[in-house]
């Protein structure tokens, strides 16, 4: 079901596309920024799709749902953006209580939405869920102490993501018997998941050597100091460039794609990478933290020649998968169990997919597709994909 929406104060535009219901139910975040388009949310819902099949254990209590994603195009910076957020999800109100759950995404942080949903007379983003559960009181509660962990001063909620992006980089590098220290890294984005994967790569010995944000990028051969920079950001991501030190240097916008470093993680916007730029790029791996980053034609001329692409339905799969084992009660409101399990699951994931790419000479996107058209049936059987 796609959906497009205007905005009858600014005439923006809002989409919103369900790909799969499962028990009724469908999962995907909300992004706003400018040029959103309804083919762009049509392709993250499908990757919802499989990231929800992707984490489907028989014996968990998380059940998995049904993909769906919104998009709103809009300038998340300009001085209209929340109204125009607001009335989206009054418009949207319907799908949201019955079969839509969501939460944020590109240019959005889940305060925002909650506060928005909130004005726009909604109990949740996520109630649609609500019905799923064994214990909607106990639940609710269960996620709203784990949304209250901070860990280093940064919420829990803002590193599961990052968490499982780093532990994809870690099980690509062990598989390959490449050491971590001295592998240099650089990201695209300094935002909640770009951040919170250079954070868990640098505690790992890896060495981060380029970020970039929306004013540029900044590096440093020797390794840039992960921690002042995620002191320095705002709240878009954005690094205060009075916080760097005397070796780092101010580069243009797209020098991280050049790095001299064997991972490149693209976390901020999808499509950065094609087929002009992809060129410059001399990196060994290139690990998907954003949706949809490298364009598919790029990704061919990228695998011929060695480069490979861990794709963004599995790496970047844990936010949403840590949001329901929270709630269905797979795991408790705590950082540590939080952080095992999403490194174990990533870990077998990652794991599975190399070994079946390797298997069937295949890259490792289409290695993914194999493993959620194995899962889909079993799924659908169990449950069904619709009311």
């Amino acid at each position: 079901m796609s959906t497009t929406w205007t905005d009858h104060v600014t005439g923006r535009r809002g989409y919103l596309v369900i790909d799969r219901l499962v028990r009724g139910v469908s999962s995907g975040g909300l992004r706003m920024r400018a040029g959103c388009t309804l083919e762009e949310v049509t392709g993250l819902a499908r990757g919802m799709t499989m990231k929800e099949a992707l984490h489907y254990h028989p014996e968990a209590r998380y059940i998995p749902l049904g993909g769906a994603k919104g998009g709103i195009d809009c300038d998340p910076h300009d001085p209209e953006a929340y109204g125009v957020l607001v009335r989206y999800l009054r418009a949207m109100r319907p799908c949201i209580e019955n079969f839509w759950t969501t939460g944020e995404d590109l240019g959005l942080s889940q305060d925002l939405v909650d506060r928005a949903a909130a004005e726009a007379g909604l109990v949740s983003s996520i109630q649609a869920v609500y019905p799923l559960l064994d214990d909607e009181q106990a639940a609710r509660q269960r996620l709203a102490d784990a949304f209250a962990v901070e860990v280093g001063g940064i919420g829990l909620d803002e590193l599961a993501g990052g968490c499982g992006v780093a532990e994809a980089v870690l099980a690509a590098l062990d598989r390959a018997g490449v050491p971590y220290a001295g592998t240099r890294v650089s990201v695209q984005g300094l935002g909640t998941m770009g951040g919170a994967t250079a954070r868990f790569l640098a505690r790992a010995g890896l060495r981060i050597v380029a970020v970039a944000d929306v004013k540029g990028t900044v590096a440093n051969p020797d390794g840039l100091d992960v921690e002042a920079l995620l002191t320095a950001r705002d709240a878009f991501g954005a690094v205060d460039r009075t916080a760097l030190r005397p070796g780092d240097a101010e580069l243009p916008g797209e020098a991280w794609l050049e790095a001299d470093a064997e991972v490149l993680v693209p976390a901020a916007v999808s499509y950065c990478v094609d087929t002009a730029n992809q060129q410059r790029i001399t990196a060994r791996w290139i690990v998907e933290a954003a949706n949809m980053p490298v364009l598919p034609e790029a990704e061919e001329l990228l695998a011929a020649r060695g480069v490979t692409v861990l794709p963004d339905v599995v790496v970047n799969s844990g936010t949403n998968a840590w949001w329901w084992w929270t709630l269905f009660g797979d795991i408790g409101p705590d950082a540590g169990e939080a952080f095992a399990h999403i490194r174990r699951s990533m870990r077998s994931l990652i794991d599975q997919m190399l070994a079946r790419a390797e298997a069937d000479g295949s890259t490792p996107r289409a290695a993914a597709h194999a493993i959620v058209a194995d899962r889909l049936p079993e799924i659908a059987n169990r449950f069904g994909w619709h009311r």
